[in-house]
């Protein structure tokens, strides 16, 4: 049985072990050392095994909502809106997850709308990945146009809103539960709007919903004076597990989280903190196994534009920001592969993303994979892996901060739960 012992040993863990109990002092230090000690724990002891024998509860019949990975038989989606998407204001998270070099566009257009040609053109090649999808035979749904320009204000915090392109980032699909994150970004505070609608009618016709505990996002929740000025403080500050969130409350992006069955693995970043990985840890139990994962990663926000699992046993791992425990994958008979550099090119506006988004890919099924029609580097990869290439050009939309991966949710693949980790 794979064990990830990401936090319990080695330096890594110690120090954000240590970071977190200096923050909180000592009451909460042994609740983070009993959270890190019980994820290694659940991995490995008879009790979890136990369940893993346990038949889990079965999906109504008529429900149509049931995933439990990321590579059986695609059959309906959710793929994101890019109309009325709006920069996010230039607040400490927001500086913490985007590059030096678009600061100055935040700050001068914080609270605007993204430029208007290129919106167009995201929106026109989001239409046609939807019309290819259908091609395939999977359902596609959209969440609502919502105008994101609009300022809002809570007891703690104030701001405009960003859009609702990327639903993995706050939709995670369980077997037949649809859970929302709480998300970490102010500007993303309220983005579950767009979605409540196909959420209801995915209740009504049986799925579990579930929300996780909306943080209040005031103050505390961000290391105000996170000191970062360039790709090498970035690097510093990840090693030592510090990161711009801090442990004050809940929260996570869902994109943080990726499925193989009984087992979902988890980074701790800059959106997706240890109480929030937490709360998944206990609410998804005993059915289900939550291990984290690290990577040496300058700008830690979502894990499948670096570590994307594609079928079972198989998994793309950047080569740019190997995982500390790539080897525990490969002792437990996993495939690892190196996607190719990225074609894209330097000159490309990459707003809140990195070029690696061509390994951000979607599996329709174990033997088809949507990929960028400009990436045909990686599309020899998938070739020879007997995987059959969709090409479409997202070059626009990835502007936005996302993927194939990204701009989707899977709502339903053809599949049944197991575990791929004995």
């Amino acid at each position: 049985m794979l064990r990830v012992r990401c936090l319990r040993g080695g330096s890594r863990g110690a120090e954000a072990a240590h970071y977190i109990g200096s923050r909180l002092r000592g009451a909460f230090t042994g609740w983070v050392q009993r959270t890190f000690q019980s994820t290694q724990a659940a991995a490995a002891s008879q009790n979890t095994c136990a369940a893993e024998d346990k038949a889990a509860s079965p999906v109504p019949k008529d429900c149509l909502v049931c995933s439990y990975n990321e590579w059986d038989p695609l059959e309906e989606v959710i793929v994101g809106r890019a109309e009325n998407a709006c920069v996010p204001p230039f607040s400490v998270e927001v500086k913490a997850n985007t590059y030096e070099k678009y600061w100055g566009f935040y700050q001068k257009f914080g609270g605007q709308g993204f430029p208007k040609d290129h919106l167009k053109k995201a929106i026109t090649e989001i239409e046609e990945m939807c019309n290819i999808l259908k091609g395939e035979g999977v359902i596609v749904k959209r969440p609502d146009p919502i105008d994101w320009s609009v300022k809002y204000k809570t007891p703690d915090f104030e701001s405009t809103g960003m859009y609702a392109a990327m639903p993995r980032d706050i939709l995670l699909v369980v077997g037949n539960e649809i859970i929302e994150a709480p998300m970490a970004w102010r500007a993303r505070f309220f983005e579950y709007r767009a979605y409540r609608r196909l959420i209801k009618d995915y209740f009504n016709s049986g799925a579990k919903w579930t929300t996780a505990p909306k943080p209040t996002m005031a103050d505390e929740l961000y290391d105000q004076n996170y000191p970062i000025h360039s790709v090498e403080d970035r690097h510093k500050l990840a090693a030592q597990g510090k990161f711009v969130t801090t442990e004050f409350e809940p929260c996570f992006d869902a994109a943080d989280f990726i499925r193989a069955g009984r087992d979902i693995f988890v980074q701790r970043s800059q959106v997706t903190n240890y109480m929030g990985i937490e709360w998944m840890r206990r609410h998804l139990a005993p059915d289900y196994r939550v291990h984290i994962i690290s990577f040496k990663d300058p700008n830690p926000m979502h894990i499948d534009a670096t570590f994307n699992i594609i079928g079972p046993g198989l998994v793309l791992s950047n080569p740019d920001r190997p995982c500390h425990q790539i080897e525990l994958f490969k002792k437990a008979g996993w495939t690892v592969i190196q996607p190719p550099v990225p074609l894209i090119p330097d000159d490309h506006p990459l707003w809140m993303s990195s070029k690696w988004l061509s390994m951000n890919v979607l599996m329709l099924d174990e033997k088809r994979v949507m990929v960028d029609a400009n990436e045909t580097s990686i599309q020899k990869m998938f070739e020879k892996l007997g995987i059959s290439t969709i090409k479409v050009n997202i070059r626009h939309a990835n502007s936005l901060g996302g993927g194939f991966h990204c701009w989707t949710c899977d709502i339903r693949r053809r599949g049944t739960l197991q575990s791929y980790f004995n």
